[in-house]
């Protein structure tokens, strides 16, 4: 996935040009802070996914400016568990949009039988009941480690007996009965976070993340012109987009 006249370029899938030609070129995942306009933190990273970027460039900004910001404002491209847990044990309020915000608000989401959101959680026994009411219980627990090395913990919930079900071709497509994976300690932190962005300073930061933000990427591609990094390696590029936040700053 690497390119041969730049081996610290990652091919990424660009988005669309006038032609609807959506190609994969070389390229690198910017990635910038914004605090009251202005850019405080800009890195570069080779990963395509911005989901593993949150969290070493939150580091790495809290080491160069000296300060630990008491809240951060993200999209849902930023979710996971990993962030979530790094955010609490830093202190930091999350508020980062949800992966299934939009489809939540969908009514062909909330008449999906199949989703977890749509069953009933009994606290008493740890067990969800289903549209047929058949009790999926907890039968084992499997540990997960990113590629990170962050370790996650997700509980297995099946369901007695799906058999003569008349709701199983819309429930799952297991042949026998239909399980559940469930990260619980993800699922709090989620719901904490959307808590969190749906309150009134929640929306606010929201409003105002889109607007600054993807403001200041407007800026730099409309107005500066800049569509293309014109050095080689990634520490030339890191070098080459400081220099450009600094005139944006300016």
């Amino acid at each position: 996935s690497y390119s041969k006249t730049d081996t610290d370029a990652t091919f990424m899938h660009m988005k669309d040009d006038h032609m609807r030609n959506a190609q994969l070129k070389p390229g690198y995942n910017v990635q910038i802070a914004v605090d009251s306009e202005y850019i405080v933190a800009t890195d570069i990273f080779q990963d395509r996914n911005d989901v593993w970027t949150l969290v070493p460039f939150l580091k790495t900004m809290e080491e160069r400016l000296n300060y630990r910001y008491p809240s951060i404002t993200a999209d849902s491209g930023y979710e996971s568990e990993e962030g979530y847990s790094h955010l609490d044990e830093k202190g930091i309020t999350a508020f980062i949009k949800p992966q299934t915000y939009q489809q939540w608000k969908k009514r062909s989401f909330k008449k999906d039988i199949s989703k977890r959101e749509n069953m009933t959680y009994n606290e008493n026994d740890d067990s969800y009941t289903c549209h047929n009411g058949k009790r999926l219980s907890a039968v084992s627990i499997k540990n997960q480690k990113s590629k990170s090395g962050y370790k996650s913990e997700v509980t297995v919930y099946e369901c007695e007996d799906c058999v003569g079900c008349p709701y199983k071709e819309k429930c799952t497509k297991a042949k026998g009965n239909k399980k559940l994976y469930v990260s619980k300690k993800f699922i709090e932190q989620r719901q904490k976070s959307y808590e969190n962005i749906m309150s009134e300073r929640g929306i606010l930061y929201r409003m105002n993340r889109s607007i600054q933000v993807e403001g200041a990427f407007g800026v730099l591609k409309e107005d500066f012109g800049f569509r293309r990094f014109l050095t080689r390696g990634k520490a030339k590029t890191e070098t080459q987009f400081f220099i450009l936040a600094i005139a944006f700053n300016v």
